[in-house]
Formats: C-alpha cells, sequence, structure tokens
C-alpha cells in the first residue's frame, strides 16, 4: 500500500465535495446525474477495492442506516430506488459550496482516519453543518478510496 499524507486527503475532500456539487448541478441542468453519482462513488468509494467493504453510515440515513453496497450508496446520493424509500437523493440538493474542517487525522500503517465538520451551503444559501469520519486507504494504484463515512447533524438539546 501507498503512503497516505495529509495533502492527500485534503486534496481527496475537495475532489468529493467538487463531485457532490457537479451531481447536483447535473440534475438541476436535467443531465444524466446517475451516471455522475455512479462513476464518482467508484472512483472515491472502496466498494470494488479488496474485500469490498465499506462502512457508510450517511446523515439523513433512518430506516436503513448502513449503506453496505454501491446501490445503496447511490440510492442514498440520487434517490430513486425502492429499496430505499427513504432517500431523497442528499446530492440532488443542490449544494453549491461543501467546505471540510479536518478536526484531526489517525494515520495507522496504510490507513487514514479523519475527523470533523463539513459545512454545506445550498443554492438558497442555507448553510448545514454536519459532522463527520472519514476512513481512508489506498488501492493498488495508490488511490485514495473512502472505506468509512459516518456523518451526524450536530446534537441538538431540542431533539
Amino acid at each position: 500500500m501507498h503512503k497516505i499524507t495529509n495533502e492527500a486527503i485534503v486534496n481527496f475532500q475537495k475532489k468529493w465535495a467538487d463531485g457532490l456539487i457537479a451531481i447536483g448541478q447535473a440534475f438541476t441542468n436535467g443531465e444524466d446525474y446517475k451516471a455522475l453519482a455512479s462513476s464518482l462513488i467508484s472512483e472515491l468509494y472502496g466498494y470494488q477495492t479488496d474485500d469490498g467493504i465499506v462502512l457508510f453510515k450517511p446523515t439523513k440515513a433512518a430506516e436503513i442506516p448502513i449503506r453496505a453496497s454501491f446501490e445503496s450508496a447511490l440510492s442514498y446520493f440520487v434517490g430513486g430506488d425502492d429499496d430505499f424509500k427513504e432517500d431523497q437523493g442528499f446530492a440532488l440538493t443542490p449544494w453549491i459550496n461543501i467546505e471540510f474542517h479536518n478536526h484531526n487525522t489517525y494515520f495507522h500503517h496504510d490507513m487514514a482516519v479523519v475527523m470533523g465538520c463539513y459545512m454545506f451551503t445550498s443554492a438558497a444559501n442555507d448553510l448545514v453543518k454536519v459532522e463527520y469520519t472519514f476512513g481512508y486507504v489506498t488501492d493498488e494504484h495508490g488511490q485514495l478510496k473512502i472505506v468509512l463515512h459516518h456523518s451526524s447533524l450536530p446534537y441538538s438539546n431540542n431533539a
């Protein structure tokens, strides 16, 4: 495996954010947003890497909170899968900006785990803060892949 660096993680997070924004733009423009989402998941997540295990707990998933398959991740991002009726397509909002704020990174052998919050800005200029933990490994080509993605809305005393 290849050594993971903070610089590689920051670049990867930008690619993830830009990809999510592009999916929403494609949806808004009537383009093939599902193909774009499928390509992004294939490129960035480890569903086709090693043993194919990805621990994915999306922000807005309650009925089926863990998304263990490529298809379940795709449904979360773009909706439209009858097996995941709660999915409205998180990436379709559309978002105009996504900023990662990494709290810290833990490196262990060929894996890096990052925790922090990311800020999503919608086209209506609504700001949504989401807390995350991402785990990264590299594939046989040295490309980062997400194998752990846990996102949640911040705790509220009003809940």
